[in-house]
């Protein structure tokens, strides 16, 4: 599966073309040819649609999913793991880093954006253009989040990043990847690809007989 089929426009959260065109104004150009990207395991809130906070822990069942992708992801070639320093992707990048024998570097940066006011609130009807008060606009979360990911990918390579649903949208709109709803999912390891001039993401999967591929 990869994201060459882009999301109806009809299926996308309100704001997400424009966080497109402002994406493609700066698109990254990472020196490395490939890295993996991992969205934290569920949260409470995830389930209840909840904007969260920084300190939103990881519920029981993202706990699992948490110890599931560290299986997906502990025999592939990974050399540094980069996180966000939020609970909820924190707590997912050190389970996988155990099976990986790394430490997990804390970033701040790689926090999902801020919504401000906003968080505690539904997040049911996002519009990812608002401007909400003691938050970051659309523009500043985008750079925030590009220099974030240049930086954690200029470290040994393979990297995996290890941050948020907001960050995954920034990222393969920043490398021109069409945004694939279907690889939005808590906890599923995806790894991004340069193919040519051009990137591609694909999911890491599990065969019935238990080992890990590319699908």
């Amino acid at each position: 599966m990869s994201t060459q089929t882009a999301t109806p426009a009809h299926a996308r959260p309100s704001g997400l073309d424009q966080l497109i065109r402002i994406a493609a104004d700066q698109p990254l150009s990472p020196d490395c040819d490939h890295f993996y990207f991992l969205r934290h395991g569920q949260t409470g809130r995830n389930v209840l649609r909840i904007f969260q906070a920084v300190d939103e822990p990881l519920s029981e069942l993202g706990l699992q999913q948490a110890a599931r992708a560290a299986t997906l992801l502990a025999g592939e070639p990974i050399r540094t793991v980069v996180c966000s320093d939020a609970r909820r992707a924190n707590d997912t990048a050190y389970a996988v880093a155990t099976a990986l024998k790394l430490v997990p570097a804390a970033q701040a940066t790689l926090r999902e954006r801020n919504f401000g006011a906003l968080i505690g609130t539904s997040s049911a009807n996002i519009d990812w253009a608002c401007e909400p008060e003691g938050g970051e606009t659309l523009s500043q979360f985008i750079a925030r989040t590009r220099e974030a990911i240049d930086t954690a990918l200029r470290l040994p390579a393979p990297v995996l990043v290890v941050a948020h649903g907001g960050t995954l949208y920034a990222l393969a709109a920043l490398l021109g990847v069409p945004v694939d709803l279907g690889l939005l999912g808590n906890a599923q390891p995806l790894r991004f690809e340069r193919r040519g001039p051009t990137w591609a993401v694909t999911p890491l999967l599990r065969h019935a007989d238990g080992d890990a591929a590319l699908a």
